[in-house]
């Protein structure tokens, strides 16, 4: 996540507004928020707790913040290493897409 965050943490609108790499591609903020909720997802299931639906925000500059906080949860969580290894791939899969 660190790599993700250092690579898209100095980004402007314009930049998040723009298609990922694959031809047809969603918005690098689309792509972005996607992995929050995919995060967030992993999360909840770690908890034992619901799913819940993370708000996609007017201000796509605040996607680096979010992908923090459910990062941070998803860890505090304690998830097994399949779950970790689930949301590496996620983050590995994304950071290509951008």
């Amino acid at each position: 996540m660190d790599l993700l965050v250092r690579q898209v943490g100095h980004w402007q609108q314009p930049r998040w507004a723009m298609a990922g790499t694959a031809p047809g591609a969603e918005s690098r903020a689309d792509l972005v928020y996607r992995l929050v909720q995919t995060l967030a997802d992993l999360g909840a299931d770690a908890e034992g707790g619901p799913r819940r639906h993370v708000p996609r925000l007017d201000n796509d500059l605040v996607l680096i913040d979010q992908l923090r906080v459910v990062t941070a949860d998803l860890l505090a969580a304690g998830p097994p290493d399949d779950v970790l290894a689930r949301a590496a791939a996620a983050t590995a899969a994304t950071r290509d897409a951008l």
